[in-house]
């Protein structure tokens, strides 16, 4: 039997495999109705075919899938689907017409043209469609898929899963635009092949992603959540305890991952980075090896894992904290080290050069031990929920699992914020079994492990003691709420679809 990685993405004809039954079936099939509509109301067309891409949340493994390490997330209700028409060769104008059914993205218009570039100095919404429509054609070259000429494309989307949430809105979008070009064309890759095709795409943008957003939007599967391993991408299904819910809870500070990514996102990519190549010269590599050899922390976690076995121990952060001094480090140090300096060493990424004009200094030490720290916590909530306990220790188990990381992520990784760290107490104090940060943080949401029985309750207290002052000041719409805090299963992965 094919794995499931190995399978295309699924074509349906009807809603109800993707959307279930009831009232997100009903919901589902007013949004497409109206899709088409508007569609055909902006085009003059009907669509040629429709793809969906979930939103996802990651439940453990933060800022560790650009290291090299898995992580545990599920995908989310809340969705982008994309309508899109293909243009006959010969008619009229090449042009990328990219509308949205939400009026406060205005319709950007792009040449036809694969080989364009991405203005970064000007960021537009419809750049994560070109995202895609680069990445299918670089795809499709490079696998001798002859596509035709370049044509013209008719595209509307329409996007449920709240922006700078942390909830990859962005991955959604690249995900469902790349399936919807690939359908139009009549071409079907493998899940596994559009998982890495767009998580290189969604790199156009200026992110330095890691491939966790994409895998899981691709991958998902209704009722699992997924243990998602890279080089190469593997999806292993993971079963949540019956008996607990995730309530997703948006802090309602947005997190501007593109917009703030030399300072934030970026920046840690950069400091996990230089942290790798100096433990890789503290344990023994020549300074050229390290700079040319070593990518991620989990490039020297052999050597770290080997001091630590003469200790005792297979803790790669006690290496960390034998070679790593707590102070940050400045550039100058760090250039001591490596016998290079940094721009010659980052050279080969144009976004990892705006980060060291940006940043003062390093923190080596503190990066390192979270992501060596949180790819053991990623394996010990699989474990956990693989093990014999009851479903009630189960629960406790993983809701410790979730607040250890949040630690690390707000203490050693500083990827928090004030709203963040607010909204994780309220979970907590509400009974939250564990809550923590997910996505890359700096704002969007937090998750929180609560027991099915408690939900509606709980979901209220929230409302009361986080959500309504800011209401009272006009923060966020009463009316909007639902799409601030809601719980969620894990649903299904994209699929293409065709009435």
């Amino acid at each position: 039997m094919a794995k499931h990685e190995d399978l295309p993405v699924p074509v349906y004809s009807s809603l109800e495999l993707v959307y279930g039954e009831g009232s997100q079936l009903e919901e589902a099939q007013l949004r497409f109705d109206q899709l088409k509509s508007k569609f055909v109301e902006v085009f003059g067309h009907s669509p040629d075919v429709f793809a969906r891409s979930p939103g996802r949340v990651n439940l453990i493994g933060e800022h560790i899938d650009y290291e090299g390490y898995s992580v545990l997330p599920m995908a989310i209700r809340q969705d982008t689907i994309v309508a899109i028409r293909k243009h006959k060769e010969g008619e009229a104008e090449k042009l990328l017409k990219i509308a949205n059914v939400n009026d406060k993205y205005a319709t950007c218009t792009y040449p036809a043209d694969p080989n364009q570039e991405i203005d970064l100095k000007n960021h537009k919404w419809g750049h994560y469609f070109i995202c895609g429509y680069k990445g299918f054609y670089e795809y499709a070259k490079s696998k001798g898929v002859n596509v035709g000429k370049p044509v013209g494309l008719d595209v509307l989307v329409d996007g449920t899963v709240p922006t700078g949430s942390g909830l990859s809105s962005s991955a959604a979008l690249v995900c469902s635009a790349t399936i919807a070009i690939m359908a139009a064309f009549g071409v079907n890759f493998s899940k596994k092949e559009i998982a890495q095709v767009t998580c290189i795409c969604e790199q156009h943008i200026g992110t330095q992603s890691g491939g966790m957003d994409q895998a899981i939007s691709v991958m998902a599967k209704n009722g699992f959540a997924e243990l998602i391993d890279f080089n190469p991408v593997r999806a292993t299904d993971v079963q949540l305890p019956a008996g607990g819910t995730f309530v997703i809870a948006h802090s309602l500070a947005e997190s501007q991952k593109a917009v703030t990514a030399a300072t934030n996102y970026n920046n840690r990519v950069v400091e996990c980075r230089l942290a790798a190549i100096v433990l890789g010269i503290k344990q023994g590599m020549k300074p050229q090896e390290a700079i040319s050899k070593v990518k991620t922390l989990s490039d020297v976690e052999g050597l770290c894992v080997k001091f630590a076995g003469g200790q005792g121990s297979n803790d790669p952060v006690l290496a960390v904290k034998e070679f790593l001094k707590e102070e940050p480090y400045t550039a100058q140090e760090v250039e001591k080290i490596t016998q290079k300096d940094l721009p010659s060493i980052l050279c080969d990424n144009p976004t990892s050069l705006d980060v060291l004009n940006a940043a003062k200094h390093f923190k080596l030490h503190q990066r390192a031990a979270h992501v060596y720290s949180e790819a053991k916590r990623v394996y010990a909530f699989k474990d956990t929920v693989a093990s014999k306990l009851s479903e009630e220790e189960k629960l406790k188990k993983l809701g410790n699992l979730m607040n250890e990381s949040h630690h690390s992520c707000s203490v050693l990784y500083e990827c928090s914020c004030p709203e963040l760290e607010e909204i994780v107490k309220v979970c907590r104090d509400n009974g939250a079994m564990g809550a923590r940060l997910t996505g890359a943080g700096w704002g969007g949401c937090a998750v929180a492990l609560v027991k099915e029985s408690i939900v509606p309750q709980f979901i209220l207290n929230l409302k009361e003691q986080f959500y309504k002052s800011r209401i009272d000041k006009g923060v966020i719409n009463q009316n909007d709420l639902g799409l601030y805090v809601f719980a969620s299963k894990p649903s299904s992965g994209a699929a293409i679809l065709k009435f």
